[in-house]
Formats: structure tokens, C-alpha cells, sequence
């Protein structure tokens, strides 16, 4: 991973993004989601799983309106590259998106618009922890 002022300024923008799921902040989720963001999942027997922005937003919602505990901040950086455009990152996280927790491998596409780093499409594989 290069290091340069866009891809530390991504790697930010992606730490705010697990600040706000970890803690259903949905209006910083708002700001951090594009408003064509895509989310795909599947686990490791192929089951998909497809949300637009409002979808995925509403999961964390419905975590704030349950009053579920804070989730999982680990996170592992294992690659990052941007340029003055757009920017990808790839980074693997334990977390309880559904109802359990999993290891999940994100492959994230960002873009620069309105003078901020937007996450534009997420492809996520859940797999069981070891």
C-alpha cells in the first residue's frame, strides 16, 4: 500500500465508517454512503444478500432502535489505493451484522464528490470464525 494524502485520507473516511456502523450512527452513515451505494454479501455457501443505502442504513437503525450493544471495532487494513477520484479499499473485520458474529472480507469502492471520500459500493464475504 503507496501511502500518499489520498489513500490516508480513505483509510480516515473508512475508520469513520466503522465508528458509525460499530455505533449505529445512522446520520453519519448518511453523510459516509453515497446515495447510490450497493452493498452485496454472500457467505461462504453462496447465499446472496443485496441493500441499497437505505436498506443497509435501516440494519443499523434497527440496531440503535433494539438497543444492541456497540459492535466489534477490529480491523485489519489489507490494502488501500486512491488517486484525486475514486479509491478502493480492501480490509477484513469481525463483526455481528446478522446473528452472529463473523469474520467479513470488504472490498470497498469510494469516490470523491461534494468535497468528501463516499462509499459507493460494498462487497462483503461472510465467512464463520474460525
Amino acid at each position: 500500500m503507496n501511502e500518499n494524502k489520498h489513500t490516508i485520507a480513505v483509510k480516515e473516511t473508512i475508520e469513520n465508517l466503522i465508528k458509525a456502523g460499530t455505533s449505529f450512527d445512522v446520520d453519519q452513515l448518511e453523510v459516509i454512503y453515497h446515495k447510490d451505494l450497493q452493498v452485496i454479501m454472500i457467505d461462504e455457501q453462496g447465499e446472496l444478500m443485496m441493500a441499497d443505502k437505505n436498506a443497509f442504513k435501516s440494519l443499523f437503525q434497527t440496531k440503535r432502535d433494539n438497543n444492541e450493544d456497540a459492535l466489534n471495532t477490529w480491523a485489519q487494513f489489507n490494502y488501500i489505493e486512491a488517486n484525486e477520484t475514486s479509491a478502493h479499499c480492501l480490509i477484513t473485520r469481525k463483526v455481528k451484522l446478522t446473528e452472529e458474529e463473523r469474520k467479513l472480507v470488504l472490498s470497498i469502492d469510494l469516490i470523491w464528490q461534494d468535497d468528501r471520500w463516499q462509499v459507493t459500493r460494498e462487497v462483503i464475504f461472510s465467512q464463520a470464525i474460525d
